[in-house]
């Protein structure tokens, strides 16, 4: 990693308030060049408080982006960090309306130029997408990274429409333990214990809105670009990893936007997890991103940059809109592993998606008899994290033990190499006895040794095999033929490897199991595996990235801390038939900022279910934060807990917030809700 010290600009930065409205003020921290020549702006809203949670990877990129010649500006979302207000559901209308208000304060200001530009990872990357899709005037051009066009079938929430019961439950306790987080004297002065309290009461857990709504309604259609991308104007360069959740609205954007010829666009994904591709963090390598994000912004937020013939703007520059449409990395077969610092592979271009160098090949699948399928309800303990975040339990270990509570089709050794881009499909034909069931379906290359490297899944709700906007009871003993996508992927199967496809009924905890084991039953001969076969020899034209540049880090001191629990440990109760995944995400520990802020955080999710029970399920999650500014005699506490079971019929939640401020109880809640079983 290369530190810049030495910018075109000489920069500053102030902690300012945006009023909104309705008088509520937002708090912001903007980095600006010296001067008076007016400067575009970019913009990045989430709730993850700048002034502690986010502030180490804020000093990674704003200076920078100030230093090239912009007003770069971090807001913290209403009711969170040390911004005024309550907090409100995930991008509600409120969130989106102050994020509306923000840009229009920016474009305002006397040293905007007008232009704005927005970006964020993950959550910030959601609602620049949203926010470009209501398409205000001054918005020109957005970077989004790890980030959804599809609230319900391609977030936290729900999975080919089945309830991630991994993410469903431990971001919405997340979630809960950051909303009930206090202001900071330090920024806000005395009234924080007010604020605090007022925004206590109106915390609700997010898992219960989640939870009601099953199937993909109306709640999940607010927020879903998918719904109508013609209403995105801005340019989008659209960024995910091969190992984020979120990879597929790369390929989705890339296609959608200049079908409806909406907006510029053009999409990276690379072999990453859910992290700005410049941080070096595993899987890598890393590339130089701050500077493509710079090359985007200097195209479309500063007139001066744009070519008036749509060439490049000088003899030795390259215009970023002559990039492929598509850059994307092909990942070379490895061994499994649950941390690589770098994958092996290449860059390839695709100046068109779908690309004609990739044909789907559709492969039988080897079989004349139908087979059953039943797998235990554990299967699944060896998924990986649904979120990587570059630690080193992240990612899936050795399949072959899913493998052997699984199905499997192997095809035909290979004789040549075959490389796929894109998504793979499974066409199935099935009989159940029962009403409802899950497939989950996971592509694996498996080596000349018997290793089996987990290279994508997908999952279908049976329910949901119809459409994700309703729930179609499955006629028992009856036989359908049902389609599903896996998740998109670069990869390259060497000759002597075989491809496999493992089919099972259960993928705990990933996926909430339905209260029936009876599993299902495939008849190969009528169904098939395609796969997006790119032609050999065929990369496009040469794809290369800057090394990875940022800022001076912000100085954060992260103390060693004694007696880590492990990241991910099973553990099996063989009298019992229960297996515990016992997991620490890992988010950041104990750290001490340079204005004197020490910040504790602890965090463990438990996953509990015996291996013929699947209304033996149970998720908790119980967090404990501290924040202590010794200096002004600071010293608060949040412990939050919540639970999740459920029956045949029902979900049960439990929820509980405690604070305390010094030795002083100051604030308690608990919440009991019994929310019905529809497609979940």
């Amino acid at each position: 990693m290369h530190i810049r010290t030495d910018f075109p600009h000489q920069t500053f930065r102030e902690d300012v308030r945006i009023p909104l409205p309705d008088g509520t003020q937002l708090y912001a921290r903007i980095w600006r060049p010296y001067g008076t020549e007016p400067v575009p702006a970019l913009l990045e809203y989430l709730p993850y408080r700048l002034g502690d949670w986010t502030a180490p990877r804020d000093a990674q990129r704003h200076p920078w982006y100030a230093g090239h010649g912009y007003a770069s500006v971090r807001v913290d979302v209403r009711g969170h960090g040390n911004s005024e207000g309550r907090p409100t559901d995930e991008y509600s209308e409120t969130e989106l309306a102050d994020g509306l208000a923000v840009i229009d304060w920016l474009a305002a200001q006397p040293w905007c130029s007008g232009d704005v530009g927005m970006f964020g990872i993950s959550w910030g990357g959601f609602n620049s997408l949203q926010l470009a899709a209501l398409a205000p005037e001054p918005l020109k051009a957005v970077v989004t990274v790890c980030s959804t066009d599809d609230r319900y079938d391609n977030d936290v929430h729900y999975m080919g429409g089945s309830v991630l019961a991994v993410d469903m439950h431990a971001w919405a306790a997340t979630m809960l333990a950051f909303a009930s987080r206090p202001p900071d004297p330090a920024h806000v002065g005395d009234g924080w214990r007010e604020q605090w309290r007022d925004r206590l009461e109106a915390v609700e857990p997010l898992i219960h809105t989640w939870l009601a709504h099953q199937s993909r309604d109306a709640y999940w259609r607010h927020g879903s670009v998918c719904e109508d991308y013609s209403t995105v104007k801005a340019a989008v360069l659209a960024v995910g990893g091969w190992h984020d959740p979120y990879r597929d609205t790369v390929l989705r954007l890339i296609e959608q936007l200049p079908r409806h010829g909406t907006a510029p666009v053009r999409g990276i994904i690379g072999p990453w997890s859910h992290q700005y591709p410049d941080r070096g963090l595993p899987p890598g390598p890393a590339i130089g991103f701050l500077q493509e994000t710079l090359r985007w912004w200097d195209r479309w937020l500063k007139p001066a940059a744009r070519p008036a013939d749509g060439g490049a703007r000088d003899a030795g520059a390259r215009d970023v809109m002559d990039e492929p449409l598509l850059r994307a990395w092909i990942s070379e077969s490895h061994p499994p592993a649950t941390v690589y610092q770098e994958l092996p592979g290449r860059w390839v271009g695709d100046a068109a998606w779908p690309s004609p160098r990739v044909t789907p090949t559709a492969y039988p699948l080897p079989g004349d008899r139908p087979r059953p399928v039943r797998s235990p309800q554990h299967t699944g303990v060896d998924a990986g994290r649904f979120f990587p975040f570059g630690n080193d339990a992240d990612l899936p270990p050795d399949q072959r033990e899913e493998d052997g509570r699984s199905v499997c089709f192997d095809l035909p050794e290979l004789t040549e190499r075959t490389e796929i881009l894109g998504r793979a499909r499974v066409r199935l034909r099935l009989t159940s006895q029962v009403p409802r069931g899950q497939v989950i379906a996971r592509l694996c290359d498996v080596a000349p040794d018997g290793s089996s490297t987990l290279v994508t899944r997908g999952v279908l709700n049976l329910l949901a095999r119809h459409g994700r906007d309703r729930s179609v009871a499955w006629p028992p003993g009856a036989t359908e033929d049902v389609t599903f996508e896996l998740n998109g992927i670069g990869h390259a199967f060497p000759p002597g490897h075989r491809i496999r496809l493992a089919l099972s009924s259960a993928y705990w905890p990933w996926i909430w199991p339905h209260p029936d084991a009876s599993g299902w039953t495939v008849d190969p001969a009528a169904s098939t595996l395609e796969l997006p076969v790119r032609a050999p020899g065929s990369d496009g034209p040469p794809v290369a990235f800057a090394p990875p540049e940022q800022a001076e880090p912000l100085g954060v001191v992260f103390p060693a801390a004694p007696g880590l629990r492990p990241e991910r440990r099973v553990v099996r109760d063989v009298a019992a038939g229960e297996w515990t995944l016992e997991v620490d995400p890992r988010y950041g520990g104990t750290r001490i900022y340079p204005d004197g802020l020490e910040f504790t955080e602890d965090a463990q999710e438990t996953y509990r279910i015996r291996t013929d029970d699947p209304t033996g399920a149970t998720t908790r999650s119980d967090w404990s934060v501290r924040l202590h500014r010794p200096a002004l005699g600071w010293d608060v506490r949040i412990a939050t807990h919540s639970e999740i079971t459920a029956d045949e019929d029902d979900f049960h939640t439990v929820n509980e917030v405690v604070c305390h401020d010094g030795d002083e109880e100051f604030f308690r809640r608990t919440w009991h809700r019994r929310i019905p079983r529809t497609a979940g």
